[in-house]
């Protein structure tokens, strides 16, 4: 029986809760027991379940549920399960915001509207909280930067391409780190960082460990971090030179897209602002994609860019 404690041992080791049911995996009924090894090997997943849903999966009574919670020495399954969430919080949030939106009357059109007024918060708090001093700090490293390299995964991995695209036309080498040979990729690029490279991290909620480590490691290397991410509280702020802040609540979800798109786009103009040949750069950039953008045919035969229509 003392075995069952390596199933959840690793990264769930530190979960009090898991060791408690594991001590008391042996003195446990049969039923009791079943439960336990349900948890045990899905320590996350149970987190996540109310009584009915934990009861259901495990194919006991609800009753049986709370009694296996009291065995354990809880008051009841709900103070069980707040024990086992522990350390879970930032994970669990967007599955409890969920949980709560889902059990509203609402409808497509409300969802969308809500949606999009969240999306006007998030934009008009992260707009607050920029400072001249900042954001002058934030251009003049990237300017400055030997290379400039974007760093991150998951979601965060689309908007660090977007990023890369804006800045490309006004930085010498500008380079993602978020390709398809993933994290060991990332670490072999960042193993040759030096000091005059900029490493821009961005995480948000649910921060990943990858990002974490490989913006720790271009610190070691000597390169300079600008991290893109909610709070004080990331894990990403310690490690930054910069910090740009952006707000990013969304009910249905871990964090908004939208607005961290928006404080992207927001330092691809102020870059280009302050770049030193910045209309050249437009101007060569316009001319290389010439040859594929859609031109309208005229009535002379000949072609004219297409653009909206006149009323």
């Amino acid at each position: 029986m003392v075995q069952k404690a390596q199933v959840w041992s690793g990264r769930f080791a530190g979960v009090g809760v898991l060791d408690l049911i594991a001590k008391a995996h042996p003195r446990l009924t049969p039923a009791h027991r079943k439960m336990a090894d349900h948890v045990l090997h899905n320590p996350f997943r149970a987190a996540t379940l109310m009584i009915e849903e934990f009861a259901d999966e495990v194919g006991v009574s609800v009753a049986t549920a709370n009694r296996f919670a009291r065995a354990l020495g809880f008051d009841g399954y709900p103070q069980f399960r707040a024990e086992l969430a522990k350390g879970y919080e930032s994970t669990l949030a967007p599955v409890e915001r969920m949980r709560q939106e889902l059990q509203r009357p609402s409808s497509c059109l409300s969802t969308m509207a809500t949606t999009l007024e969240e999306d006007e918060h998030n934009l008009a708090a992260t707009r607050q909280s920029l400072s001249a001093a900042v954001c002058d700090s934030a251009v003049d490293a990237i300017l400055q930067a030997r290379r400039v390299l974007v760093l991150g995964f998951g979601a965060s991995a689309y908007l660090a391409g977007l990023l890369q695209h804006g800045l490309d036309p006004y930085c010498a080498t500008v380079q993602v780190l978020a390709l398809a040979g993933g994290p060991t990729h990332a670490a072999r690029q960042l193993s040759r960082a030096q000091a005059g490279d900029l490493v821009i991290a961005i995480a948000f909620p649910r921060y990943l460990d990858d990002t974490v480590r490989l913006s720790a490691l271009a610190c070691a290397q000597g390169a300079q971090l600008l991290a893109i991410t909610d709070a004080a509280t990331s894990p990403l702020v310690p490690l930054a030179g910069v910090v740009l802040y952006v707000r990013a609540n969304r009910q249905f979800a871990a964090t908004s897209n939208a607005s961290a798109l928006a404080m992207i786009e927001a330092l691809c103009a102020a870059v280009a602002y302050r770049a030193s040949d910045a209309l050249g750069a437009a101007q060569q950039l316009t001319q290389s994609v010439m040859p594929w953008l859609y031109l309208e045919p005229t009535a002379a035969g000949k072609t004219r860019a297409a653009g909206p229509a006149k009323n």
